[in-house]
Formats: C-alpha cells, structure tokens, sequence
C-alpha cells in the first residue's frame, strides 16, 4: 500500500477505499492476532467522545456503570439454551489457566446477559431494589469466521451494554423506546449519521428477546449497518436465572428485564458515510481535533510575527472551548500539513500568512467542501463556531439525502432482484409475515429483513416472494 495518500475512488472500489482510509488516517492497525485491530489515538478518542456523550444521557436518567468479569462459566450460558445456542459458535472458550487444566469451560464474554442476571438474582429481593438500571463499557469476543473488516467485524470490539430489571412490562418498554432514542440523538446528531428505526422480525431478533428494536443506516456501497439495538427480554431471563421480587401486594413476582448496545461499529460507519478521496471526514460534534492551524511560512523572510499570531488565535480558540491544534514544525511544507490534515479528517483548517497578517485576517477551508473563506482575525472564534455548525448539518443533510435516494419501493420478486443488484439500498416490500418466506429470499439474495417500521404502513400489495396477502411493508437490504 503506497505511503502518499488514498489512492483508490470511493466510487470504484469501495472495499479497498475504506481500508487505505482507516490506516493512512491513523485510525487503527493490524494487530497480530488475526480478526483483530489495533484502535490507534484518533478512533479511541472518537469513540471517547461516544462514551461521554452517552454517559452524559443515561446518567441523567438514573443509570450507572459498573464492570463484570470477561470470563462467563459454561453452565451459565446453558441455563438459557435459546441465548447459548444463539451464540455458541462465536464462542471462544477458554479450558485452562496456567498449568491447571479447568473444571468448567469459561467463555470470553459473547454479551454479559448470564452473568448480570445471576448476579440480579442475588441483589433483588423486594419492590424497593426496583428498578436496577446498569452499563458497562467493556470489550467483546465473538469469533467470526466470516472476513473481518476494521471496527465493522472483528473477533474483539468495544461497546456498551445496558441491562435494566423492572416490576412491570410497561416500565421495560419505555426503557427500551427511551434508549432508542438516546442512540438516535447520538447517530444523527453528533455522528450526522441518519438512520431508520423499528422492530427485528422473530429471525434477526436477539436471541431470548420478546422484541429487538433497531437503528439501521445505509453505507455508500448500498449495504444496510446495524448501528444499535434495543431488546424487551420479557421475563424470559428472569425466568432462567429465577429474579423474583417480593411486591407490595406481598407475592412473588418475576422482573421484567432490557438490554441494550452500540459498539465501536459507529467508527467504521463514520468512516463509510462521511469519508472522500482525500480521507477521513469527522463531523465536529465528535471530533477530537476540530480546527487546525497552520502558519503560512517560508525559510526566507522573519515568520516570527506569524507564529506568535497563530499562537494567539489558538489560545482563543481554547478559551472558548474549540478543540485546535497549531501545526507549525518546520520540517514539513504548508501543502504537505494540508494534504495531511485533511487525509485525517479535522474539520477547519485555519490559513494566517504574510498576506493575511499584513490585511488582519485567517482563511478557514473547511473540510467537508473545500471551500476557502476569510474573516477578520477579531472575528476568529464566531466564525470558526459559524462554520462548524455548518459543516455539521451539512453532513447530515448530505447523508439524509443520499439515505432517501436509496429507499425504493418494489411490487414484484424480479423488480425486487434486480433493484437489489443494481441501486442496492432499502428496498420496502410487502411481506406476508412468514418466516419462510423472509428466509428464502435471504438465501437467494443476500438480503434480510433490516426492520418492520414502528408506523406500519397500509398496503394492498401481495407477498413480495408468495404472492400471498401481505401483513406489512417492510424494509429489506443486503448488510455488513
């Protein structure tokens, strides 16, 4: 892989695009465990930049963090046979520690559901230790076999996952739409990443789920990505792992329980939505480098004057809570920072050279377009703020734009086909709500049911595969 920037077209070759972009940018490396990544400084200080957003919003509401142990006995996994077979074959078992061979297999935690419900089982005896509300930030194994690609499917991730017990069915679904809106407000807001959300059919649900609700955005290639998921475990756990309450009517009652997750897949999306040919694109709100100074100098002439102005409009920029960095080594060529910068994504690049200081202004070039403005160098930080406001609507809206031109409605099998082959993108079908069906154009398309819209949508079309009466309009797409 050449060393002097992307060198490939997102549009020609997406997969290859994507890669160049996550190791020129500094995103991450590969790690010498194979399926396995190395999170590099700017992706970990982006996903730091999630986890205070996040933290924020849910400890607002109650929650709080803990951590459980990675390891999971076996016997905890086969408490719950639905959940275990769920996940059995992306197990990774440990069988000895040291020189001591094991009695019980221990897995490396897949999800954290077995061991925070035993634990839930002890720490709950009555209505008044309701509801429990927890999180925890951790790391996960699951041993894919399928190629792995950065931050989007790899044997270990990093995410968050929620885990709340309730005394009744309406305070868990409120905790689930709560949630999903949270992560809504995260995707869009701060990401400018749009996304569609709804149910999981039976077949994608997680496994021991009463309901699954999900975010699902569209990547540039046409793929579908999970962004999050919300889950309604019912009482199912409760049942296996025997979390009851004694209520104020003085019976037994079993908890009802949610759970709850994004992971560092939000990086790879970020990637896939907003990048360029040049590189990376980080939308302000989760940048953790938003402008970029660099003076405008030359070994012949004094550029003493310009540097002690350009570390003025840093420390301004600083004090009004802009994230800037001043690039002013000498070893390197304004054009070689640009070109640098920009591969990585920041925001602003701020100009100041012999000509700006000599007419008391900056040029800003903002990354997302290209395009060069001026203001003067008392109007640094309102304008700076003025344009990242910018950028990141811009981004959205871009992204929104793109979503909407990839949602095509098909009334036929073979329009479904060769839409799916030729635009991609969320195709809304009429299904007829049998698994059969939804299975068997999986295997014959790629394609899956991504969710079922929370507003069903009136049709009188048929089954789009049986030709049967429909149940509902859902919306199917090939996925990472």
């Amino acid at each position: 892989m050449s060393d002097t920037g992307i060198t490939v077209s997102k549009k020609d070759n997406f997969s290859e695009w994507y890669v160049e972009v996550v190791q020129k940018s500094c995103l991450a490396d590969y790690a010498p465990i194979k399926g396995c990544i190395i999170f590099r400084e700017q992706s970990y200080a982006i996903w730091e930049k999630i986890q205070e957003l996040f933290n924020k919003k849910i400890k607002s509401s109650g929650h709080k963090n803990v951590y459980f142990p990675m390891f999971i006995p076996e016997s905890f996994l086969k408490k719950e046979a639905e959940h275990f077979e769920g996940f059995v074959p992306e197990v990774a078992w440990v069988t000895q520690g040291g020189e001591t061979i094991l009695e019980e297999k221990l897995a490396i935690r897949p999800t954290s559901e077995t061991i925070i419900y035993s634990t839930f089982a002890k720490w709950i005896r009555s209505w008044r230790d309701l509801p429990i509300k927890i999180n925890q930030w951790c790391n996960v194994v699951r041993w894919e076999t399928k190629a792995t690609k950065p931050f989007l499917r790899t044997r270990e991730f990093l995410w968050q996952e929620g885990h709340t017990a309730h005394k009744t069915s309406e305070e868990a679904k409120k905790e689930v739409f709560d949630i999903l809106d949270e992560y809504k407000d995260i995707m869009e807001k701060f990401l400018a990443i749009p996304v569609l959300v709804g149910i999981k059919t039976d077949n994608e649900k997680f496994a021991g789920a009463l309901y699954t609700t999900t975010l699902e955005a569209l990547m540039p290639d046409g793929k579908a990505l999970q962004m999050g998921t919300s889950h309604n475990l019912g009482q199912n756990f409760a049942k296996v792992f025997n979390i009851e309450y004694v209520g104020e009517d003085k019976k037994n009652h079993k908890v009802w329980q949610t759970s709850w997750g994004i992971s560092t897949r939000l990086i790879g999306a970020l990637i896939m939505v907003h990048g360029d040919d040049r590189g990376l694109v980080v939308p302000p709100q989760v940048a953790s480098v938003q402008v970029v100074i660099v003076p405008i100098t030359y070994k012949k002439g004094d550029s003493s004057a310009i540097i002690e102005k350009s570390k003025e409009i840093l420390e301004n920029l600083e004090k009004n809570n802009i994230s800037a960095v001043l690039d002013d080594r000498k070893e390197y060529t304004p054009g070689w920072k640009f070109h640098e910068w920009e591969l990585k994504g920041i925001p602003i690049r701020i100009e100041i050279g012999p000509r700006d200081l000599k007419q008391n202004q900056i040029t800003l070039a903002r990354r997302d377009t290209y395009q060069k403005t001026n203001a003067k160098i008392e109007d640094t930080v309102q304008a700076t703020k003025s344009l990242l406001d910018e950028i990141q609507e811009n981004l959205y809206v871009t992204a929104k734009e793109r979503l909407l031109e990839k949602i095509t409605k098909v009334d036929d099998y073979e329009a479904f086909k060769d839409t799916l082959k030729t635009k991609g993108g969320f195709l809304k079908a009429a299904w007829c709500g049998k698994s059969s069906c939804e299975e068997k154009i999986k295997a014959e398309t790629g394609a899956t049911i991504r969710l079922k819209p929370f507003m069903k949508e009136s049709s009188t079309d048929k089954c789009i595969l049986c030709n049967e009466e429909s149940e509902e309009i859902v919306y199917f797409a090939r996925s990472y």
